[in-house]
């Protein structure tokens, strides 16, 4: 495989492209798009050892729509208004999901992983690394990471990233739902959380399930079903050309 595309993958992994949406982008097979991530993975953890102590922070970064929505609450146009699925505004910019990146700094490298949160109802989706880097390949990969978030980002807290990762994660168990399987490499990165966030996961108080291509609705329609009860919580699921907003 040439380093060319090997890039590519990486470039679009760092979007947070599942193997098949990058093997379609590419014309590729899923299982060779696979093979390559796997490599790259096996690299950087050969690359990075084992490590007692981590390395400090250089950087927390999250887009600009998750802040407002979680860490400035008293901010939110839907505070303290209840809303049903079929009141929600596609076009506002909230979705509850949201990314989440974590750079630490190695001599002159950095070390970088980053993670998709779904704030309102599945916690943790997708994570990547941790990953050795130079400035310029940062710079490269902070740019693929936050180009599907047109609002921007901006830099919070090591506390805060922990707030919004981990409790993310810790909302999603309440409801019966596990992180990507992905996160379990990135968790240590974070490193140690005090177990205690204020912020407020779901929305308007309830689980906010937004149905991705490649999400499981039907395990995860029934799981919400089982913890909470059908008559609390929403969803947003992908019908035809649309999309379908149903009050489950």
């Amino acid at each position: 495989m040439n380093p060319e595309l090997e890039q590519e993958v990486s470039n679009l992994r760092a979007l947070n492209l599942t193997p098949k949406q990058i093997a379609r982008k590419l014309g590729l097979r899923p299982s060779d798009v696979t093979a390559i991530i796997q490599t790259q993975a096996t690299q950087s953890a050969l690359t990075l050892g084992k490590q007692s102590k981590l390395a400090p922070i250089a950087k927390c970064l999250a887009n600009k729509n998750m802040i407002q929505e979680l860490l400035k609450p008293e901010s939110r146009n839907w505070f303290g208004i209840k809303k049903k699925a079929q009141d929600l505004d596609l076009n506002s910019g909230s979705s509850g999901l949201g990314l989440v990146l974590v750079a630490r700094s190695v001599s002159n490298r950095f070390r970088v992983c980053s993670y998709l949160v779904d704030y309102w109802c599945l916690g943790v989706k997708d994570a990547i690394g941790p990953r050795q880097m130079d400035r310029f390949k940062y710079e490269q990969f902070l740019h693929h990471a936050f180009q599907m978030y047109p609002e921007g980002y901006e830099e919070i807290t090591l506390q805060q990233t922990q707030d919004i990762v981990f409790g993310s994660v810790e909302y999603a168990a309440t409801l019966g739902l596990k992180p990507h399987s992905d996160f379990a490499a990135a968790r240590d990165h974070l490193g140690e959380w005090n177990d205690k966030t204020a912020l407020e996961f779901g929305r308007d108080g309830e689980p906010f399930f937004m149905a991705g291509p490649y999400d499981n609705v039907d395990k995860i329609m029934r799981t919400l079903t089982q913890t909470v009860g059908e008559n609390n919580f929403n969803f947003v699921t992908p019908v035809d050309d649309g999309y379908g907003l149903l009050d489950w």
